[in-house]
């Protein structure tokens, strides 16, 4: 029904900026919440930013003022802009969607595949 496809990780150099998108394809009606998750080796999985239906977000402490989650509502896309990278921003990224399906009313969750961000010199 609903795929979300990560793109934009790689190998980045301390203080480096990536930008993450997420899209997503199929019957689409709108987003209501949307987040971005990381999960480091051995470590549990972090919410890193989260997006409200009505565009405030809000980002973990370790993250704030450099991480940057958006939308793109017309293209289906949700985007994180990461910048003054760290080592320990070290992870794969996550995206999860509440997802409306049209013809629905009430949103359902979707996860992306994950993208691999290293950020190290």
């Amino acid at each position: 029904q609903v795929q979300l496809v990560e793109s934009g990780g790689g190998l980045v150099q301390p203080g480096g900026s990536l930008r993450l998108s997420c899209a997503a394809s199929g019957s689409i009606s709108n987003f209501s919440e949307m987040r971005w998750y990381r999960q480091a080796p051995g470590k549990q999985r972090e919410l890193v930013a989260h997006m409200l239906s009505g565009g405030s977000a809000n980002y973990a402490d370790s993250v704030k003022g450099r991480f940057t989650i958006s939308r793109d509502n017309a293209n289906n896309m949700v985007y994180l802009q990461m910048n003054s990278l760290k080592p320990e921003d070290t992870a794969v990224y996550y995206c999860n969607i509440d997802v409306i399906l049209s013809g629905q009313l009430y949103p359902r969750a979707y996860w992306g595949q994950g993208t691999q961000v290293t950020v190290s010199s």
